[in-house]
């Protein structure tokens, strides 16, 4: 799993708001301005490829670059920080994990024991037992409901590929497309658009379920073109690389389409974009 989990941290530090910049669709190092989103059937949001992006789960949360889009902790950002950004112009994803358990959120005692499997890797988090669909269904229900009541545009759930990870469970490729397929189902019978996060394998079933696609480390790990159907389908990807500067890999992030920009194993607010 290619992730940095923001877990311990997400919990120790609460999101505040920080001053607010005005509307604008720009980066904020004087490049293109982001195309407009578009909207998915439905009405649904649906990012298109090029939109500029911050992702930021922990520190004081700061406002003031100048992207479209803000992807932030769905627990610890407020309704209203998420009002300050609309208010501003902004788009805002709700970060969720969807396929590990973690220790520290509020409902963390909602989960029965029988879905939480071995560690992911970080600390206070398990997998879950995807294949448990009924209990784990009104779980994701109301943290998607926490997403919409709070004003989010979008959800990102993560741990989307546990098949592919020692789980503790027998879990197959057919396990986690349909559950998968669930997640975004949760999110749009809420009005919210929903990225795909890594995954990469399940790219062209999963294309048409989601919105858009959230990656990390695919240029160090030479995995880039496998996003392109997104891109094909008018669908954003939002990448990051932590371990590449962004001369090694903006040239080709360009080429591809990518909302591509280096970003700190932390993810705080500072970020280096293509």
């Amino acid at each position: 799993m290619k992730r940095f989990a923001t877990a311990a941290l997400a919990a120790l530090l609460l999101l505040t708001a920080a001053c607010t910049a005005g509307p604008d669709d720009g980066d904020d190092d004087g490049q293109t301005p982001a195309p407009e989103p578009s909207q998915a059937p439905g009405g649904r949001w649906q990012p298109r490829p090029g939109t500029a992006w911050q992702w930021q789960l922990t520190e004081k949360l700061d406002t003031s670059v100048k992207v479209l889009v803000y992807d932030v902790d769905g627990f610890n950002t407020t309704k209203e920080q998420v009002a300050g950004l609309r208010a501003a112009g902004r788009r805002t994803i709700c970060y969720i994990s969807t396929g590990a358990w973690e220790d520290f959120r509020s409902d963390a005692d909602a989960f029965p024991k029988p879905l939480l499997g071995e560690g992911n890797g970080w600390e206070g988090e398990r997998w879950l037992d995807i294949r448990q669909t009924a209990a784990l269904e009104p779980l994701m229900a109301k943290r998607f409901d926490m997403c919409r009541e709070k004003g989010f545009d979008a959800v990102e759930p993560d741990n989307m590929d546990g098949y592919k990870n020692q789980t503790g469970f027998p879990l197959t490729a057919d396990h986690q497309l349909t559950y998968n397929r669930l997640i975004a189902r949760l999110a749009h019978d809420r009005g919210m658009a929903v990225g795909l996060k890594n995954d990469l394998d399940q790219i062209p079933q999963l294309v048409g379920d989601f919105d858009f696609a959230v990656n990390e480390q695919c240029a160090q790990y030479e995995e880039c073109d496998s996003l392109t159907p997104f891109i094909k389908a008018g669908k954003a990807v939002f990448h990051v690389e932590y371990e590449r500067s962004t001369s090694e890999f903006c040239d080709r992030s360009r080429e591809l389409k990518l909302s591509s920009m280096e970003k700190k194993y932390g993810l705080g607010p500072w970020r280096k974009p293509c």
